[in-house]
């Protein structure tokens, strides 16, 4: 019996083989994974996003902070100030740590040994991603308030210590348990000293962060860095993206952010549970950076709200691998994992895991992708990885 097609038929037939063959091929390296060809996904189980209650922000009340520094620093991811109360202190995109210092941003301190002309001044914070591996890229930044050392989580040089004064930073671990640190992100240190900080991947390096999110990747970690023994060692493994830490005002615990989940988790330091984790909440965006204020309570930077497009895509890994093989770039499938645009989103939760408080500029007008909330005198000092200043709101 012979088969017959209409001409519309046989024309969608070709047109899908034609993009079939194309997306296997990738000859013009258009799709957003063309230079990965060892990329899998993996299935990421979070909540829908109507399964995480939250009340929004209705009065966009994160449209009222106040731009500082406009231009003069790329990319301020983590902002910290010293025992003193002197700064900001904060990390940018060429990779040195600036100070503030009251009427003029200095230098203050570097990670890199191998920083030249390369590293010089550019239009945008994404324009420094080729070079950050050479350069480096401090995102956390922590003092030990004992000894006003800075401890810097560099994404490609580990974990590092800078004295009061400043000046090239110390490598005090870029590995744990025979494994390199691939992605260190951030840090908290603990009353003896302590530190509790997180390596984002061991598969993909920060300069790769958008195939790190489309991929799911489960490589992530929570190390512990002992000063005595100076050594590191994995606390948990198999994380999805882990970002933020910090410690809980007792003590007792410390939270920190998975990313990929969209959640915070706790990891028991004291007690009967010590050595164990739980969830401590489920966010209403994917997070960054995690921060500790003196009331015990949490303030967590969400990069993004939670949107069912990037919900539907981690749940289902094969269908992300067929739209990844799409002929669209990296950025496109960015900014819908975002929800088209960039925007702003900050919340608190109580030392019990409770929502309390919760900051937007759902339109990005003002504040937009943050990555940290740090708290001082009343305000909150918003830092972002891909900004080119430093926000300022009013409690």
């Amino acid at each position: 019996m012979a088969l017959f097609l209409s001409p519309k038929a046989i024309t969608l037939l070709f047109f899908s083989l034609s993009l079939a063959l194309y997306c296997s091929i990738d000859p013009f390296k258009h799709c957003a994974i063309s230079d990965f060809p060892n990329f899998v996904t993996h299935e990421v189980v979070s909540p829908r996003p109507d399964e995480v209650p939250w009340e929004r922000d209705s009065q966009n009340s994160l449209q009222k902070s106040k731009i500082l520094f406009l231009n003069q620093v790329q990319g301020p991811e983590s902002v910290a100030f010293d025992s003193l109360g002197r700064g900001p202190y904060t990390g940018v995109a060429d990779g040195r740590v600036l100070f503030w210092n009251g009427q003029k941003w200095i230098d203050f301190a570097y990670t890199s040994i191998n920083r030249s002309e390369i590293c010089d001044p550019k239009p945008s914070a994404l324009s420094y991603l080729k070079n950050e591996h050479i350069c480096g890229r401090p995102l956390g930044l922590r003092f030990d308030k004992r000894t006003g050392d800075l401890y810097i989580a560099d994404a490609y040089m580990g974990l590092l210590k800078v004295g009061p004064e400043g000046g090239l930073a110390t490598p005090l671990v870029t590995e744990a348990e025979g494994v390199p640190l691939g992605f260190t992100n951030d840090l908290d240190i603990d009353d003896d000293g302590t530190v509790y900080f997180t390596d984002s991947s061991i598969n993909y390096q920060r300069r790769n962060f958008l195939q790190l999110v489309f991929s799911g990747d489960n490589t992530g970690r929570v190390l512990k860095y002992d000063p005595i023994a100076k050594k590191a060692v994995v606390l948990v493994s198999n994380l999805q993206f882990p970002n933020g830490v910090s410690i809980s005002k007792d003590g007792s615990f410390f939270v920190f952010c998975e990313g990929d989940i969209g959640s915070l988790r706790r990891y028991w330091l004291k007690g009967e549970k010590a050595g164990t984790t739980d969830v401590f909440a489920f966010l209403p965006g994917h997070p960054d950076n995690v921060r500790t204020n003196q009331n015990g309570e949490f303030w967590v930077a969400l990069h993004c709200k939670r949107n069912y497009y990037s919900y539907i895509m981690a749940r289902y890994p094969k269908l992300r691998m067929f739209i990844l093989r799409l002929p669209i770039t990296a950025r496109t499938h960015y900014s819908f994992q975002i929800g088209l645009r960039p925007h702003g989103l900050v919340v608190k939760y109580s030392p019990e895991g409770k929502l309390m408080q919760v900051l937007e500029d759902s339109e990005g007008k003002v504040v937009r992708s943050v990555s940290e909330v740090e708290e001082k005198d009343g305000k909150l000092w918003l830092g972002s990885v891909l900004m080119n200043f430093v926000a300022v709101y009013d409690l």
